[in-house]
């Protein structure tokens, strides 16, 4: 997982956690990242400053990297704004991709292997199923599931 700083074109700066480089390209190309204050849809990664010990300076051990997951989201203690942009991004799933239930790792496979059509799905996974398509090379990405808007 790769954390970034970003930062709309409005100037707000947030950040965001990606599966790799590459997650955060395809994302900000397509237009699906969305700033939380301003919701513009033109996002940038910002000037990061790396965390670089001084000339000298030795730690007794290294420092393990922290790979946080994503945590779960309490729908009655989001945000209205919040809410709304997870409902917006809700419909737009539902709108252009395909549900596939929990053979979602099977058809994501399929997909990535061309046995299947390419086309978006969304579903249900285990944590062990998605970090095997990840060490695979098939992209996935898990978001807060929250009510829909009109119910």
């Amino acid at each position: 997982m790769i954390h970034y700083t970003l930062r709309c074109d409005e100037g707000h700066e947030f950040d965001s956690w990606f599966n790799s480089s590459a997650s955060f390209d395809m994302q900000a190309q397509r237009g699906l990242l969305e700033c939380p204050h301003c919701g513009s849809a033109k996002v940038e990664r910002a000037l990061m400053t790396p965390s670089v010990p001084r000339k000298g300076r030795v730690t007794a051990e290294p420092v393990p990297a922290k790979v946080a997951s994503p945590p779960a989201v309490a729908a009655e203690h989001v945000p209205d704004h919040i809410r709304a942009m997870l409902q917006k991004l809700r419909s737009e799933v539902e709108k252009h991709c395909d549900y596939v239930g929990g053979a979602f790792a099977a058809e994501a496979r399929r997909i990535h292997n061309g046995e299947s059509d390419a086309r978006g799905i969304y579903g249900e996974t285990t944590p062990e199923e998605a970090e095997a398509l990840a060490e695979d090379g098939i992209e996935v990405a898990r978001i807060p599931w929250v009510p829909r808007a009109d119910g």
